[in-house]
């Protein structure tokens, strides 16, 4: 056996198979049938890591589980080895590990035994300088917590525990506008360097950049700074039986947010955030149009969403375009303001193609959907093109209003259609409804009473 997790286990409904390799007994996806072929077609055909069976302990590298060894170069040194030796598992045991920032590599699978804590340091100088994107921007920034840059086959698995609190120290800062200036002057993403600059963006806590076949699996995030699970310009990613932290004060703590992605399954997960739960983006403005990758073939499902924002947010940085996303058995707690949230404006411009909610429950703040092309107000020459959206069998306790879409004048919302929904707790039944083409309802009902145009 070669410790691969398969698709063809993943496809079965509902059924998790058990795959061992010596010494660690991994689990596997389970995804639900899903009520669009296409959306099986991306599970389906987004691949999953493959690993020998060979074992690589962390503490015979020097890692010491004792809340004060600094483990950053202990823990390079296992990854390095397994990489080295072909791949494997990198075993970290039961302990609490002080760490820097970890960065991955092909064909390795990081994995954190039940009871272990890696608590990231407060020491800015464990943290390199790396290629990253800020808020839709390349830049050269401080590490994430885990990192990989151009890699192949890696995972970050296990049910340990991840805190970045005391990277609050450093991690911290909203200098976007001093990065926009940069682009406007055409210095390029390796130029655009923060540390020294005077300045200070956050750092992701996950961030594979660039890389191909991802897994994320079992983990538990707590005390995110800004962004929590962040796929950048990759292909091939699963995030699987993942829990984020809800409880953070921390602004834009957004749970799991891939950019730039291809083929991305999103499952299984509880996902807590000041901010969105899922934030699906490509790139923003001058800088995204540069690169001009969307982000694509997206499915989300059987997770429970604990975030104050959207459910399932497209933009605002979508400039690269986004398209092929489908929600599936999504429960949302706790006043989630939006399920559906699409915002962009004609300064960001992008596109948000094919997004589809199905089985969607909860409680929201505001509405169901809500679609803007004026968002920040801010204005340019690159108008957004947006739909067709559909909402199937989902409901909800409460939301002030149903739908709040509105196209612009010089491109309609292509297509916006919601069937075999009930909605209750509603505020106003008089939906927002401006430059929609395609409207259709289809046995929906907001507080016990027909949903008409």
């Amino acid at each position: 056996m070669d410790g691969r997790i398969t698709r063809r286990l993943l496809m079965k409904s509902t059924v998790v198979a058990a795959i061992a390799t010596p010494a660690l007994t991994r689990t596997a996806v389970a995804v639900p049938d899903l009520p669009w072929p296409a959306a099986t077609e991306i599970v389906r055909n987004t691949k999953l890591p493959s690993f020998p069976d060979k074992n690589f302990d962390a503490t015979a590298y020097g890692a010491k589980g004792d809340n004060k060894t600094d483990n950053t170069e202990a823990f390079k040194k296992a990854i390095a080895a397994c990489n080295a030796a072909g791949g494997g598992h990198v075993i970290v045991p039961r302990g609490t590990y002080v760490t820097g920032a970890i960065h991955l590599l092909s064909n390795v699978d990081f994995h954190l035994e039940d009871g272990v804590l890696l608590k990231f340091s407060g020491d800015a100088s464990k943290f390199p300088t790396v290629l990253t994107r800020y808020e839709g921007i390349e830049c050269m920034n401080r590490s994430p917590m885990i990192y990989a840059h151009r890699q192949t086959n890696i995972a970050l698995t296990g049910k340990g525990t991840l805190d970045a609190g005391a990277t609050g120290s450093w991690n911290k800062g909203s200098d976007r506008s001093y990065l926009e200036s940069l682009v406007a002057k055409g210095t390029p993403p390796e130029k655009r360097v923060v540390p020294g600059s005077g300045k200070n963006m956050r750092s992701t806590f996950v961030e594979p950049y660039d890389c191909d076949t991802v897994l994320i699996q079992g983990i538990t995030l707590k005390n995110p700074k800004f962004w929590q699970i962040h796929p950048t310009l990759c292909k091939n990613v699963t995030v699987d039986d993942v829990h984020t932290d809800p409880s953070t004060a921390a602004n834009n703590t957004d749970a799991c947010d891939p950019e730039s992605c291809d083929h991305v399954v999103i499952s299984n997960s509880d996902l807590g955030a000041h901010d969105d739960n899922v934030a699906i983006k490509s790139g923003r403005d001058e800088d995204g149009r540069r690169i001009n990758v969307p982000c694509q073939n997206i499915v989300v499902v059987n997770c429970r969403m604990n975030g104050n924002w959207g459910a399932i947010t497209c933009g605002s940085e979508q400039t690269g375009g986004i398209r092929n996303v489908y929600g599936y058995k999504l429960n949302c707690v706790n006043a989630t303001k939006f399920a559906l949230y699409v915002k962009s404006n004609t300064k960001r411009g992008g596109f948000s193609q094919n997004i589809n909610l199905d089985s969607v429950s909860g409680t929201f703040g505001r509405a169901f959907v809500y679609v803007t092309t004026t968002y920040n107000s801010q204005t340019g020459s690159n108008v957004p093109k947006f739909g067709p959206f559909s909402v199937s069998n989902s409901s909800c306790t409460k939301a002030s209003k149903v739908l709040d879409v509105s196209g612009l004048a010089q491109e309609h919302v292509k297509g916006l259609e919601v069937r075999d929904s009930k909605f209750n707790g509603v505020g106003s039944t008089t939906n927002t409804v401006k430059n929609v083409d395609g409207l259709k309802f289809t046995n929906v009902t907001a507080n016990g009473k027909p949903m008409t145009k």
